[in-house]
């Protein structure tokens, strides 16, 4: 008890330093002991604490790259790579790529193909970013899903919003889908724009609301679902298209107005 008493009084500097060498469960823990060593952890977000774990966690081409160009600190960076997609929830015929937050479906024929994030959300507000850095092919889905929707089926269909346990949208004929069924278009507009390669999507989930809605280029589509069921829901996405690839970045809690 003394010495823990006597670690709360050390200076942020030396603490900062301390932490600088721990991994992120070690650091949930720190955070706990003591008003002193929150604020230190949590009080600056581009400390030296989050730069380090930033640099051992993520790979170079992540942070060298613009994949997290839309995140504004490296707490914020460790915080995308926690929910990033699951190299253990995903089809067997995609994979992750090195910077951790990039699928790859590889080129197998008659064959839809699917990923889930590692952490999915039960309440709460959230957003994250996607966007295919390949060809779309005859379906391309963004949405959600939770732990008992497929990742993998035979033939080229729309895997997310095949059953009653995913929610989606097609990127190339902009159709909702939820249930093996159409929901009606999106966005609900007269000649809505197709999606173009590179063009960044923002899905917003909301648990509070039950509400699942859209923005593309910082423009607001709109609510896509509503009566989300109370679950555990996943970022997802699905694809067909041979050697296509989607990244998926968490963004955090989604800014108002």
């Amino acid at each position: 008890m003394e010495s823990a008493r006597k670690g709360g009084r050390l200076p942020s500097r030396v603490l900062e330093l301390v932490f600088s060498y721990l991994e992120l469960s070690e650091l949930r823990s720190c955070a706990l002991v003591c008003k002193h060593w929150y604020r230190c952890l949590h009080g600056d977000e581009n400390s030296e604490v989050w730069r380090s774990l930033c640099a051992r966690r993520l790979a170079e081409e992540a942070l060298r790259t613009d994949i997290l160009c839309n995140l504004p600190s490296y707490k914020a960076k460790v915080r995308a790579f926690q929910h990033a997609f699951s190299t253990n929830d995903c089809s067997r015929n995609v994979y992750i790529k090195k910077n951790g937050f990039t699928l790859h479906r590889n080129p197998i024929a008659q064959s839809t193909d699917g990923a889930r994030t590692k952490i999915g959300f039960s309440e709460g507000r959230h957003a994250w970013e996607v966007w295919w850095e390949g060809p779309l092919g005859t379906v391309a889905v963004i949405g959600i899903a939770t732990k008992r929707a497929p990742m993998q089926c035979q033939g080229y269909v729309a895997l997310l919003g095949s059953d009653d346990q995913s929610w989606g949208w097609n990127l190339v004929d902009n159709n909702l889908l939820h249930n093996g069924e159409v929901n009606g278009s999106f966005p609900q507009c007269n000649n809505a724009p197709k999606y173009q390669i590179g063009e960044r999507i923002r899905v917003i989930l909301d648990m509070e609301d039950k509400t699942l809605a859209f923005e593309r280029g910082y423009e607001f589509l709109g609510v896509a679902f509503r009566g989300l069921p109370k679950a555990c829901l996943y970022p997802a996405v699905s694809a067909v298209y041979g050697n296509t690839e989607v990244t998926l970045v968490y963004l955090g809690k989604p800014l108002d107005g």
